[in-house]
């Protein structure tokens, strides 16, 4: 079974304090938590302290959701973003792959993701702490295959990537991207998004989340799969959409939705 958990992001309304009230009622196991509210690069303080009530409210931190642009944030900022995860007590750090799709990408650009991905997961390394790519449009992980190609160009052991379904793709071909990455994936956000970014309930797309997480269950080692982006952002929800989750998780359906 893979560990179930939230993404912060998903309720950037609420405190420390209620994220953590919300993700034990939804009976989750673990938090990511965002650099961009509840956890700020570089500060201190707000790592320790949240890593304390993580502890406390009997969860595990599953990573570090920061906004370091490979390539494109100053690099000397990284070092921030390193001392944050390691006091959060963070084995992951989610970073992106530059700031412009693949198409939009200089030569020269792609060079600089692969070179500062590669300084970055070092210095992580030295630390004890893991890099995985978000994987999202606009940047240089735009599709499962480009992915891997980044992946294989940046060539790190302690470098993975994240999946999520890209905005507007049909199940099958969602799933046959998760496919191609899913032995380097690190973990899965999981939403529902249909037509654009329009929000449904994760039900909504049942049969999607169905395979995806039959998928999941064959790998060795288990994978978190984090709830991002519920209905309305409303913590009200949560309980009923980690509900969904667990169950689709816990089905016999290898394949089913792959069609």
């Amino acid at each position: 079974m893979p560990r179930l958990g939230l993404c912060s992001v998903t309720l950037r309304h609420v405190d420390v304090a209620g994220v953590l009230a919300a993700a034990v009622e939804a009976g989750l196991d673990c938090v990511e938590w965002g650099a961009d509210i509840h956890v700020p690069a570089g500060d201190e303080a707000a790592a320790s302290r949240v890593r304390a009530a993580t502890e406390e409210a009997g969860l595990a931190v599953a990573s570090y959701g920061s906004y370091y642009r490979a390539g494109s944030t100053d690099p000397a900022s990284f070092d921030g973003v390193l001392r944050s995860a390691v006091l959060l007590g963070a084995p992951r750090i989610r970073i992106w792959a530059g700031a412009t799709g693949t198409d939009e990408t200089s030569p020269e650009g792609r060079t600089a993701v692969i070179e500062d991905t590669r300084r970055a997961a070092k210095l992580a390394a030295e630390a004890g702490v893991q890099l995985a790519y978000e994987f999202h449009r606009n940047t240089l992980t735009d599709g499962a295959d480009r992915t891997l190609r980044l992946l294989n160009a940046v060539d790190h052991p302690d470098v993975r990537t994240y999946w999520q379904p890209p905005l507007d793709l049909p199940d099958a071909e969602a799933i046959a991207g998760l496919d191609t990455v899913i032995d380097r994936v690190a973990a899965v956000h999981a939403f529902s998004w249909w037509p654009g970014t329009t929000r449904h309930p994760l039900s909504t797309r049942a049969e999607l989340w169905r395979a995806v997480l039959a998928r999941l269950r064959t790998r060795r080692r288990p994978l978190d799969v984090l709830l991002e982006f519920v209905p309305e952002n409303d913590e009200k929800v949560l309980a009923r959409e980690a509900r969904t989750l667990r169950s689709l998780a816990a089905e016999d359906g290898a394949g089913e939705g792959s069609e």
